[in-house]
């Protein structure tokens, strides 16, 4: 059983269906409504621990409805709440998602109390973090924070994961500490300082962030699967063929199950691979936390690595 220590964020989502995006001042009817709880950090921790880990939290939270909501979701899922910060007078984090026909989706945040997660709480964690094998994180918390646990994580000897999203240009001293970078090829290029709509592939891209001094670089690449670049070259990792429902979430759940295989001793390539299902079977599903998977999920889906 890996031990997996991810820092990062909690938002509610509140997810609507609509049969196309809207024109500036129009208002359009949509259907299909969700409200559900999301947040990248506590979307990959509820993964991981539905996959097998051992899996601790650190997040905060308002003094809403909204974090009662994620205090009832952590105990459900086995996730332990003694590092679940809750801020007097601040809310919780909030996200508006909206999906066109197509499964895509462009999505709205609010990151409240998200955004009141300093170093030092990564740093009271210190111990938490010594004993773990892998250390996640992610950009919705600030990135000084998500530094500042990298660093932690690799002081420790832990696997350090960064999926930096939502992303935003990185100074090279920022990725110091990150064995593996986990981007989609939008946020590839704005990290790179890059408009997202760049037309460069991602395996330049992929090159060019090796250059910041990342050890590895997974670009997820949604239906074509997704990109390895390290010093060594390149491998692409073929997607899972499958009817798109709502791709919200898949990231999170590919990158979650990225870090349990990684924590049980996969190697990068089957660790990928795995992944690749996980974000797969996710992608079928409206709503994020009904569709992450469990091992058994995943059986319909191809061989178990």
């Amino acid at each position: 059983m890996p031990k997996i220590f991810v820092v990062g964020s909690y938002n509610t989502g509140l997810t609507i269906r609509v049969p196309r995006m809207p024109a500036l001042g129009e208002s359009l009817v949509g259907d299909s409504f969700d409200m559900g709880p999301g947040g990248k950090g506590s979307n990959q921790a509820i993964g991981a621990a539905r996959l097998g880990a051992d899996v601790r939290l650190l997040v905060c939270l308002g003094d809403d409805i909204f974090a009662e909501n994620a205090l009832r979701l952590y105990r459900r899922e086995g996730i332990a709440i003694d590092l679940v910060h809750q801020l007097a007078g601040a809310s919780s984090g909030i996200g508006f998602v909206n999906i066109v026909p197509s499964g895509e989706n462009w999505i709205t945040v609010d990151l409240g109390a998200n955004l009141q997660m300093t170093p030092q709480h990564a740093r009271d964690c210190a111990a938490e973090i010594g004993d773990c094998d892998i250390l996640m994180t992610q950009l919705e918390i600030p990135i000084e924070t998500a530094a500042a646990a990298l660093r932690l994580g690799k002081e420790s000897g832990a696997t350090t994961i960064l999926n930096p999203a939502p992303a935003q240009p990185v100074k090279r001293e920022q990725l110091a500490d990150v064995d593996i970078l986990t981007p989609n090829a939008s946020e590839a290029r704005i990290l790179l300082g890059l408009p997202p709509d760049d037309p460069s592939p991602p395996r330049d891209l992929a090159q060019r962030l090796l250059g910041l001094g990342v050890d590895c670089v997974v670009i997820t690449l949604g239906g074509d699967g997704a990109l390895i670049a390290d010093g060594v070259g390149t491998t692409r990792i073929p997607a899972v063929s499958i009817q798109v429902v709502d791709v919200t979430g898949a990231g999170d759940s590919f990158n979650a199950a990225l870090a349990v295989s990684l924590g049980e001793g996969l190697a990068l390539q089957d660790a990928v691979q795995f992944a690749v299902r996980a974000g797969a079977y996710t992608a079928l599903h409206l709503g994020v936390i009904d569709g992450l998977p469990t091992r058994a999920d995943l059986k319909d889906l191809g061989r178990e690595s």
